[in-house]
């Protein structure tokens, strides 16, 4: 008999087809019993149809997740919190639960409340882009990106799996780790460079655009992002993106001084700490992904 908790075996929901959840969905077609989606906005419910990237879809969730063995949550942040508030009043039974939210700490601590028929655990994959949209989806978005997975005390062994597989199947590679964690490791190698990518835009005068060039661009690509699914970030993670900020405004201090007062040999030092200090953590990255 088929293992029931495999992936093929599954009905799969995924609520919200942005970029992350359009790419999972992408990702993920064929390798899974269903694959049906909940979003509320109609042309991107057209789109999904059209292009056959879910059997079924709809704007609201009561038709679709009373159905569904494993619900995943793709939406911005303060929307999975209020997703997860009505799961209780929609399914009825004992399904899996598990986001792409990043940040954890507010979303694993909404899902202890829960009742003890659902299963949740907590996810995020380290990749995107700064357009958003199902129209910007790509099957290949998550190959080769760590996902991160954060399960609680009363997750499941069949939650463990199943969010496993599905990590699998798009590509990507598990790590597993505690909400807070995730959400201060986070703080500096994700949030931290959206809020310099902001801070060079702002901080660029308009005259010097005929000379950008991509140094700037790549730099400032993130300012690109939505606003709005990054403010939900920032405002979910306060004290560890303070913390980062800090530690960044310290650094960035030291190079001004060494600026201001001529000292040629400790910028050259702070430079050449900073060469060493991006080689050795892309090294650490790179040795983690081949394991």
């Amino acid at each position: 008999m088929d293992n029931p908790d495999t992936l093929s075996n599954t009905r799969i929901t995924i609520v919200g087809l942005g970029l992350m959840g359009g790419s999972l969905a992408l990702a993920l077609r064929g390798r899974c019993r269903s694959l049906w989606a909940v979003d509320p906005d109609p042309e991107t419910q057209r789109l999904a149809l059209e292009q056959k990237i879910v059997e079924r879809i709809s704007g609201d969730p009561a038709p679709i997740l009373p159905e569904t063995e494993l619900i995943i949550l793709a939406a911005p942040v303060r929307v999975i919190l209020h997703l997860i508030s009505q799961l209780p009043e929609i399914h009825p039974g004992n399904p899996v639960v598990l986001d792409l939210g990043s940040t954890k700490t507010q979303i694993c601590q909404a899902y202890q409340c829960l009742p003890e028929r659902f299963d949740p655990i907590g996810g995020h994959p380290m990749c995107g882009k700064e357009t958003s949209g199902l129209a910007q989806a790509e099957a290949d978005l998550f190959r080769g990106a760590p996902f991160a997975l954060t399960p609680l005390e009363r997750t499941s062994p069949r939650a463990r799996s199943l969010s496993a597989q599905v990590v699998e199947a798009v590509g990507a590679r598990a790590i597993w780790l505690d909400p807070a964690t995730h959400d201060r490791w986070t703080a500096a190698a994700s949030h931290m460079p959206y809020l310099l990518s902001i801070a060079l835009s702002l901080a660029t005068p308009p005259e010097a655009a005929p000379l950008i060039g991509p140094g700037f661009k790549s730099v400032s690509r993130l300012a690109g992002s939505s606003t709005v699914m990054m403010g939900d970030i920032l405002n979910t993670n306060r004290e560890n993106v303070l913390s980062a900020l800090s530690l960044f405004r310290a650094q960035l201090e030291q190079l001004e001084l060494n600026l201001r007062q001529g000292d040629e040999a400790g910028l050259m030092a702070g430079l050449i700490r900073g060469q060493q200090a991006r080689q050795h953590l892309l090294a650490a990255q790179a040795e983690g992904g081949a394991r």
